[in-house]
């Protein structure tokens, strides 16, 4: 079994890089690379053209400064390329230090055919007679060629169409391309809670094909790595490299996302989180460590979108766009990326980890916490303001991300202003009540 490369210091987060191809020149690469090491990024995904190579010096300067690309050749379902006139391309690719190749993209849906095509019998049979050629093209050139993203659910339902396909490979005996084939997921999360369909097939067995029971949950959400993973286990035997398309997204066909700014920030960086917590990142910073990480058999999760044109019908959806400052969930990342570094080095209770959820807490108390204990002082000195507000209390920020107001009580020493920057860039209206016992008791009573 050969093994699967990651970049040098993989927080397994990804970007989509344009919706399109025509953005690989010199200037593009100074220009968006940068941007891409502010956010942390470590994988890019971008649109590989048939006719053409992406610039050899765009593919280097991305793996020099540890971004891993992911080549999506989304060849036309009607007449795609033989697998021949592909070879050169794949040679060169992964001469140049490339790895993974996505090829194809939604065989599951009924648009990326021609009409007289999706009605006949036999669908997935048909789509592997285009995918298999290519594949083990790209697997002989040394490349890890991927299978295609479905859309979830689908006009022919994603998860049939990908066991049907994965036992159709190995009944056609191409153990040499299911050895060596990863897999790819869109997660639409649309706007579910992100823990919507966690643990998989056997958490909600009675999950069936276009249809979900009332009170039960299944696959179309962030949480798609657990269904397609245990089919991969099941057919295969092993759970398969996954890469995740799309984050942020409600499907990449429309335009629809949370409308709400500030809920979309929070979700953002919870995903992130998902993605971080088993990483190097983490290796200084025990509270990211254990907090909702996807499983160890995801490569990594590309957000969409990384930049797009003014005017664009992905505009709205776009980290940067061309010519305007970053958005808030870029600048909101670039934040998180300065505490999961580890820089500042804050304690436990200064460090928020990012909790998956899609339930906001209206107001929140912090009220400090210290090595021997909690002070019946501070909890005292609160009383009139929790009978007046009735908040949320607690003794560290870990939860304060899900609250649209937050009140914090206590020094810089004891919660740092960047802490509290943080949620602010996340959408929270934070305040902060500061001095010695005398004040911050008027200042809570008065409040």
């Amino acid at each position: 079994m050969p093994t699967f490369p990651t970049p040098p210091r993989n927080n397994r987060i990804g970007f989509h890089y344009f919706p399109d191809s025509h953005h690989y020149r010199e200037s593009d690469l100074y220009t968006w690379l940068p941007e891409l090491k502010t956010l942390g990024a470590s994988w890019l995904t971008m649109i590989a053209p048939t006719n053409r190579a992406i610039p050899e010096f765009f593919i280097n300067g991305l793996i020099e400064n540890g971004i891993e690309p992911i080549l999506h050749f989304q060849l036309p379902l009607d007449r795609p390329p033989a697998a021949e006139d592909l070879t050169l391309l794949f040679s060169n690719y992964a001469r140049w230090g490339v790895h993974y190749t996505i090829l194809f993209d939604s065989p599951n849906r009924r648009s990326s055919w021609p009409p007289t095509s999706w009605p006949q019998e036999d669908l997935v049979e048909r789509f592997l007679d285009r995918f298999i050629p290519p594949a083990i093209s790209a697997a002989k050139s040394g490349l890890v060629p991927v299978f295609p993203p479905l859309t979830p659910g689908g006009d022919y339902w994603d998860t049939a169409f990908l066991r049907a396909s994965l036992q159709a490979i190995e009944r056609r005996g191409n153990y040499y391309l299911l050895d060596r084939m990863g897999i790819s997921a869109n997660a639409f999360a649309g706007n579910r809670p992100l823990d919507w369909g966690s643990g998989g097939p056997e958490r909600w067995p009675e999950a069936r094909p276009y249809q979900t029971k009332a009170g039960g949950q299944d696959h179309r959400g962030f949480a798609i790595s657990d269904w397609y993973l245990a089919i991969t286990q099941a057919v295969v035997g092993e759970a398969r490299p996954l890469i995740l398309l799309h984050l942020g997204s409600s499907d990449r066909h429309t335009k629809s996302i949370d409308p709400n700014q500030k809920s979309h920030v929070r979700r953002t960086l919870a995903m992130v989180q998902a993605l971080a917590a088993p990483s190097s990142i983490s290796k200084n910073n025990p509270t990211l460590a254990a907090v909702n990480a996807l499983p160890p058999e995801v490569l990594c999760g590309n957000f969409w979108l990384l930049c797009s044109e003014s005017g664009s019908p992905y505009a709205d959806q776009a980290w940067h766009l061309l010519g305007e400052k970053a958005s808030p969930k870029a600048q909101a990342l670039i934040r998180w990326h300065s505490w999961a570094d580890g820089t500042p080095s804050p304690g436990d209770h200064k460090s928020p980890p990012l909790q998956i959820t899609n339930q906001t807490i209206p107001h929140y108390l912090v009220l400090p916490a210290f090595e021997w204990g909690i002070t019946d002082w501070h909890l005292n000195a609160a009383r009139p303001f929790i009978r007046k507000y009735r908040p949320m209390i607690g003794f560290s920020l870990n939860y304060a991300f899900m609250a649209e107001r937050v009140t914090v009580v206590g020094d810089t020493e004891q919660f740092p202003e960047s802490a509290l920057d943080l949620l602010r860039n996340a959408g929270c209206r934070v305040e902060r009540i500061n001095g010695d016992g005398i004040s911050i008791a008027t200042q809570l009573a008065e409040k």
